[in-house]
């Protein structure tokens, strides 16, 4: 997670096993699964365009991603043997990529949630481009749909 993400916080979009957020670069997923999982009991594919998840021989979702992901550089982890943490990076990192849902047609956010992403992705990309201010606690209204305006001088 990106030091603005640690300060300002995620907006989580919550699904029947856990929860997905968003940044610019990155996508997270964090499953529940039963107290004790082991890693050997867990396959997860992930490829560029589609992901697929299951514990102990339950599919716990499978489809197509909203958008394409760099696959070598995605990871997933099992902590505490309780929770699945997976890691997807994107391959169109601007704030205007804020994808409404995780797979295709499923796992898709709220228009309240998508609303409160996409403010924290335009936030993020004005930390990107102004390193020296602080963001993290800002509010925003106005044009932040799709990474909001565009600022660079001509």
């Amino acid at each position: 997670m990106s030091h603005f993400d640690e300060r300002s916080g995620t907006v989580p979009c919550k699904t029947p096993w856990g929860s997905w957020t968003q940044t610019v670069e990155e996508v997270f997923i964090e499953v529940d699964v039963p107290e004790g999982t082991k890693g050997k009991d867990i396959v997860c594919n992930i490829h560029p365009n589609n992901i697929s998840l299951s514990v102990s021989g339950k599919e716990i979702f499978k489809g197509k991603l909203t958008e394409t992901i760099i696959e070598e550089e995605s990871v997933w982890t099992l902590e505490d043997r309780k929770l699945i943490r997976i890691v997807l990076i994107k391959s169109d990192r601007n704030a205007s990529n804020c994808w409404t849902s995780l797979l295709e047609s499923m796992y898709k956010c709220d228009p309240y949630m998508f609303d409160q992403m996409e403010k924290k992705l335009t936030l993020e990309r004005f930390q990107n481009e102004n390193p020296g201010f602080d963001f993290s606690g800002a509010e925003i209204t106005g044009n932040y749909h799709q990474g909001g305006p565009d600022l660079k001088p001509n």
